[in-house]
């Protein structure tokens, strides 16, 4: 049986996915994965699993008014664009390549 973080690497080898469209498919809340990724990326940067040249790799979130994608901390979901203060601020996609 695959753990958790397991199961993640795998769908992020598969393609790129947001941690929304995670926590559907995995049926886990969206913040819990923020937290698996936090050491699905950790694991990959070591080196560690299946593919020791694999990379995680992340599309930062984009504010769906302003543009700004600048966000300092990709692998968290932020409330609102540090830029023009708008809420509409998409989520970043991850991938494990």
């Amino acid at each position: 049986m695959e753990t958790t973080r397991q199961r993640i690497t795998e769908v992020l080898r598969e393609g790129p996915a947001t941690a929304s469209e995670l926590g559907e498919s995995l049926s886990l809340p969206t913040p819990v994965v923020y937290e698996h990724l936090e050491h699905v990326s950790r694991s990959v940067a070591d080196g560690n699993g299946a593919g020791a040249d694999d990379q995680f790799l992340v599309a930062p979130p984009e504010c769906r008014d302003c543009g700004f994608d600048g966000f300092d901390d990709p692998l968290n979901e932020p409330s609102r664009c540090p830029e023009c203060k708008s809420e509409r601020v998409g989520e970043p996609a991850f991938v494990i390549r």
